[in-house]
């Protein structure tokens, strides 16, 4: 058990039988009446966002989460396959259980899987990732004062907006965060 008074960003809990991870926390000490603990968590089974208020010093339950660094192989029709790098255990994901994630994999790529209990809840990217541009109109030169940008396809069919300098065939390095263009690798 772990008190809301030690909640941080990252961590993750037991609420309600699900698992969740705290994304944003808050301590509220009013004039009138008990401090509280404004939170907002996410569920790594499905996903959602929740905002749950506690209150001071209520315990929860710790959950232990497992991150096994894990190889992206293939896809295969609606399965994503990943492998253990050391024990060459192959894991099958189901493309709905990870469609943001898929945005920013290509094969080979080394991740880390979230585990509960033997349980797969999801893929821990890294940072950063690098993919190379599919397709993009060329860019136009005339009034770029302001940082103009154009809309780009990446190899993994993510879209975004990039700096006009950008052409066809580079590699640029995307924030998996934000799915922002970082700088060209």
């Amino acid at each position: 058990m772990i008190s809301v008074n030690d909640f941080k960003t990252g961590l993750t809990v037991e609420v309600d039988g699900g698992i969740w991870r705290v994304v944003e926390f808050q301590h509220v000490k009013p004039g009138k009446g008990a401090a509280f603990v404004r939170s907002k968590l996410r569920n790594l089974r499905t996903g959602a966002i929740q905002e749950k208020t506690f209150r001071a010093g209520e315990k929860v339950g710790r959950a232990q989460i497992d991150n096994r660094k894990m190889q992206y192989l293939y896809a295969d029709g609606d399965s994503h396959v990943f492998m253990d790098n050391n024990t060459y255990d192959q894991v099958e994901l189901q493309a709905s259980a990870i469609q943001e994630e898929l945005k920013y994999l290509k094969e080979n790529m080394n991740v880390s899987l979230i585990m509960y209990e033997g349980e797969t809840l999801g893929v821990e990217l890294p940072k950063s990732v690098e993919l190379q541009v599919s397709e993009t109109e060329p860019g136009i030169k005339g009034d770029t004062a302001s940082g103009a940008t154009k809309s780009a396809t990446l190899e993994t069919g993510l879209v975004l907006q990039v700096p006009l300098f950008v052409n066809e065939g580079d590699t640029l390095v995307i924030s998996t965060d934000t799915g922002n263009y970082v700088s060209r690798a």
